[in-house]
């Protein structure tokens, strides 16, 4: 039988939980948001970054789980939603960006070239 205390226990816990994810989905979503839709040049420059830095931080939370464990249904689920996540994301470079060879271009210019000047590369 609940308690007063444990109902609200359980009704604390449960808006917590709905804050955390709700922030971390906000804060993972902002990113690619803001670098796609951003007219400011400074976010356009970067635009590639938060892109790759999520390929990076997923790929790293992959390798984590196969090597770390512990191995259940639901982790599985999960990791097949990144490789789907990592999948759209490659998907949305080659969009932008044509090639990765297009990519590396426009980070190499973003920090080496932020004037946008190319016959510097010349």
């Amino acid at each position: 039988m609940f308690t007063a205390s444990q109902s609200r226990s359980r009704t604390t816990g449960v808006l917590l939980t709905v804050g955390i994810v709700a922030l971390t989905l906000t804060t993972a979503a902002v990113a690619i948001v803001v670098a796609a839709w951003a007219p400011h040049p400074l976010i356009a420059r970067f635009s590639w970054l938060p892109r790759v830095g999520l390929i990076g931080y997923t790929l790293v939370t992959i390798v984590g789980y196969l090597v770390m464990g512990p191995y259940f249904t639901l982790g599985f689920i999960a990791k097949g939603v990144e490789v789907v996540l990592i999948a759209l994301l490659v998907t949305d470079i080659l969009r932008v960006y044509g090639s990765f060879g297009g990519l590396l271009s426009a980070a190499r210019n973003s920090i080496f070239n932020p004037s946008g000047d190319t016959s510097l590369n010349a």
